[in-house]
């Protein structure tokens, strides 16, 4: 198996998969034919479905293969009982090969790359990885096209023990993973007609997305029961303009982002943490005036979004926490006005004559109620041509949602200091298996003796952890928000359905617990991304054979 998945990772490589590129169907391509070649799928091709992306001008579409295991069950099932079915999944797209610098025409090429890397200025520890033998380098290498070489050459295998399980084998390729999650968003309503066809019941998925060392040193490798929750609340600032002549006349909206940004950013107060985890702190990903040009004017209004983790928070929690600190932001700006503007009159010694300003925070749903009232009609006709016209127009989703709620804000005529919070895309559920459920928490304990026993007998050192840390498909296969948190949620996410149409109830129907196993491997989305094939094409497949077997018995 080690020299079939390694050869399998060079020719997967050698396809440059970049996410967004025709790329990414021809690994889709590379793959079908690369099963229909096996034995059992010669004889059962109609095992083997192709599911187009909708409305894609690149072709791209979703692979699935199913193998039916021929083992009588341990157990004494009712007649007519679905059918006990493991999911394996895994995308195939990558992100660009821009990083790779003078090396970028090597990028897809791990022999020729490997070579060139020996005369290559590279830190130490990545020098010692090259010479060792024990790494493979290259695009894709360890993100994640050697945990789909893993999860082919383990459809092969039991492609030729069918003997060896009791219950079906599901196997998912799917694209458009490093952005948008198209792909795996997509194939849910593939895993629901196929369960109703054929008549399965998903016991669990396992995804081979990479890991890697957490901290310099660490030996440890990962099983992650679930994955992190990603959401991107923006903010639309609107202060008072003035002349720079008169600055202490208006308040600048940039002023009320950058205390906005102070507050949230990188702030471990807002880390969400289940059962001693903790998600990383928000990170800002962009934060602008919105004028046009320039002028001596001061700027009336600001956009601002952040990356913000979620581990247990319902989208309600999050918006008080958010609320609150948008509360607390245009409060510390008045005061720092004031003081400053006291501060300049003792300077300049001129009287004062401070203003008192009032402001507004609301949510989207609250400023919609507001324009709506004030306007005596619903508005969602204009707000549908707004988002429509700039859809077909290719305008960041981001930007569509910012100028609908300004449609929003002089359709209530509302000209005061305000903070008005939405959300944008993309959003990824966050779930994992709660301890509070039991059956979950049972499905947990048996994964757990079964890694550490697997672990014991190969001297390997796993950890299990209950959130996978990076954004992954693995989102989309189940969802912990109860209905009033995704309620929430889409209610205060300008245009939801044209814009970022997740059918999050369907996925909550699905419900399909998520492990990742995943290879092992360092700097994922940089030049010297590498797999470690000693663990990744040797113990990876047979921890795969072996829950197999354990599982579906």
């Amino acid at each position: 198996m080690f020299e079939e998945i390694k050869q399998l990772v060079i020719d997967m490589v050698k396809i440059p998969s970049v996410n967004t590129t025709s790329g990414e169907k021809d690994i889709a391509v590379f793959i079908e034919k690369w099963l229909r070649r096996l034995p059992y799928f010669e004889a059962h091709p109609e095992q083997i479905f192709i599911q187009p992306l909708n409305n894609d001008s690149l072709g791209r579409r979703n692979v699935f293969a199913l193998i039916k295991g021929t083992k009588k069950s341990e157990k004494n099932l009712p007649s007519g009982s679905p059918v006990p079915t493991i999911i394996f999944h895994g995308h195939t797209d990558t992100v660009g090969i821009e990083d790779f610098g003078a090396y970028k025409e090597l990028a897809c090429n791990p022999q020729a790359l490997m070579e060139a890397y020996k005369n290559a200025e590279l830190d130490k520890e990545t020098k010692k990885d090259l010479l060792s033998g024990d790494y493979l380098f290259g695009r894709g290498a360890t993100d994640m096209k050697d945990g789909n070489a893993v999860f082919m050459v383990v459809a092969k295998y039991f492609s030729e023990n069918l003997d060896s399980f009791a219950g079906n084998i599901l196997f998912s390729f799917n694209p458009v993973e490093e952005n948008l999650h198209t792909g795996i968003i997509q194939a849910g309503s593939f895993f629901k007609d196929l369960a109703k066809k054929e008549n399965l019941k998903y016991i669990f998925a396992i995804n081979n997305d990479y890991t890697c060392p957490l901290y310099p040193g660490d030996t440890h490798k990962y099983i992650y029961t679930g994955s992190v929750g990603k959401l991107l609340p923006c903010f639309y600032i609107q202060g008072k303009e003035t002349h720079v002549g008169q600055c202490f006349e208006g308040i600048d909206s940039t002023m009320v982002a950058s205390e906005l940004v102070r507050q949230i950013n990188l702030n471990p107060e807002f880390c969400d943490s289940y059962n001693g985890e903790s998600t990383l702190p928000p990170a800002v990903l962009k934060c602008q005036d919105l004028k046009d040009f320039y002028n001596v004017q001061t700027a009336f209004s600001n956009f601002v979004y952040f990356n913000y983790m979620v581990h247990a928070d319902s989208v309600i929690e999050v918006e008080k926490k958010l609320i609150a600190v948008a509360k607390k932001s245009w409060k510390a700006v008045l005061k720092l006005h004031r003081e400053h503007y006291s501060h300049f009159c003792r300077k300049a010694k001129i009287k004062e004559s401070p203003v008192q300003y009032s402001f507004l925070v609301l949510t989207f749903k609250e400023l919609k109620e507001i324009a709506e009232k004030n306007a005596g009609m619903k508005l969602d006709a204009q707000i549908e041509k707004l988002c429509l016209k700039e859809v077909e127009e290719n305008v960041d989703k981001r930007e569509i949602g910012l100028h609908i709620v300004q449609f929003l804000c002089k359709s209530a005529k509302l000209t005061i200091p305000l903070i008005v919070l939405f959300f944008a895309p993309p959003y990824c559920p966050h779930n994992t298996l709660k301890f509070e459920i039991p059956e979950e928490a049972q499905l947990y304990q048996d994964m757990k003796v079964f890694i550490e026993d697997f672990g014991k007998e190969n001297d390997i050192d796993f950890k299990i952890l209950n959130f996978y840390p990076s954004l992954t498909d693995s989102s989309f296969i189940k969802i912990d928000d109860d209905k009033d948190s995704i309620s929430r949620l889409m209610e205060d996410f300008p245009e939801y359905e044209r814009l970022y149409p997740v059918d999050l109830h369907s996925i909550k129907e699905l419900n399909i617990p998520g492990f990742n196993f995943g290879g092992f491997g360092k700097d994922a989305h940089k030049k010297t991304e590498r797999v470690y094939m000693p663990y990744t094409f040797k113990i990876l497949p047979e921890l795969e054979i072996q829950t197999v077997k354990k599982f579906l018995k």
